[in-house]
């Protein structure tokens, strides 16, 4: 099946390689790769004469259904060994005894020091538990490897791969025999993994990043997070100030005679006059009574007298 797998990869995609030469025909060696795409452990054995065993989580092997069988098939088509990753600690140490038993055999191991894909195409800090302890638990050369624009195949997300030509780069094996017995001092194994990023680097011409994929893939998922949010909020800010605009724009153009008539100021009536006052005459003093009218009556009676 691996023969089936590669030869189909390597008549659609037609990808270019250097540093075959690196490879040993015979013998353990451990391949030790920069990871862009889900899609790496493929294209490198397809390329090689020889079988490489990489370590896949074991949900790959154990979904079920007709999915999940052919999933499986294929992973074990292609050298994959399964790996519990439920917990960091066992999930380390399964990798190192997975990797142990494969040099052990004499076959090729491949490994990802990132320890998962970069999330931007970068190159990160290596994790120094797995390649570094096998390499010195074993004494099997540590051949640096460089996979080229995978990432543009088939980025994360992507199910439908894209044809276009991958590269390959194959660097010389480094020898780390000189730390024979210190797999278990953490300087050295910061050492040894810091050693063959760099010649990764150098293969691959990606920018390095001193930080862990893992905490780089955090730190982007947070940030997008919180531009969501920030998004989200202005969103809501606009919604608000244009319902204010609107209801404004509604009382504007409300009519007139919908707004409360203005009630009319009271008329003012013109104040009363106090009736002017009578100034006594010239003739009469102003001391004496005014004589009395006499009337028809008097006149009568005072006839009747006579």
């Amino acid at each position: 099946m691996k023969f089936s797998i590669g030869g189909s990869l390597k008549l659609a995609f037609r990808p270019w390689v250097e540093g075959l030469e690196n490879i040993p025909a015979e013998g353990a060696a451990i391949l030790a790769s920069n990871h862009l795409s889900f899609s790496d452990s493929f294209f490198l054995p397809a390329v090689l004469d020889r079988k490489v065993t990489f370590i896949a989580k074991a949900e790959y092997f154990t979904t079920p259904g007709l999915k999940g069988r052919m999933t499986a098939a294929f992973f074990k088509g292609v050298g994959q060994l399964p790996v519990d990753r439920s917990g960091a600690r066992g999930a380390g140490e399964a990798a190192v005894k997975s990797g142990i038993d494969v040099i052990e055999r004499g076959e090729l191991f491949g490994i990802y020091p990132e320890g998962t894909r970069s999330p931007d195409g970068r190159l990160y800090r290596g994790k120094p538990g797995g390649l570094a302890r096998v390499a010195l638990a074993t004494g099997a050369p540590v051949i640096p490897v460089a996979m080229i624009d995978t990432e543009k195949i088939q980025p994360p997300g992507k199910v439908m791969p894209k044809l276009m030509r991958p590269g390959i780069r194959i660097g010389k094996p480094l020898d780390f025999s000189r730390y024979n017995g210190m797999e278990h001092d953490r300087f050295v194994l910061r050492a040894v993994t810091d050693e063959v990023m760099y010649e990764i680097m150098k293969l691959s011409g990606q920018e390095y990043v001193d930080i862990y994929a893992t905490a780089a893939k955090r730190q982007i998922a947070e940030a997008a997070k919180a531009e969501k949010e920030a998004e989200k909020a202005e969103k809501a800010e606009k919604a608000a100030l244009a319902q204010a605009e609107k209801q404004a724009a509604e009382a504007a153009a409300r009519p007139e005679e919908q707004q409360p008539a203005e009630q009319p100021a009271p008329e003012q009536q013109p104040a009363e006059q106090p009736a002017p006052e009578q100034q006594p005459s010239e003739e009469q003093p102003a001391g004496d009574p005014a004589p009395e009218r006499e009337t028809a009556e008097d006149s009568e009676h005072k006839g009747a007298q006579r």
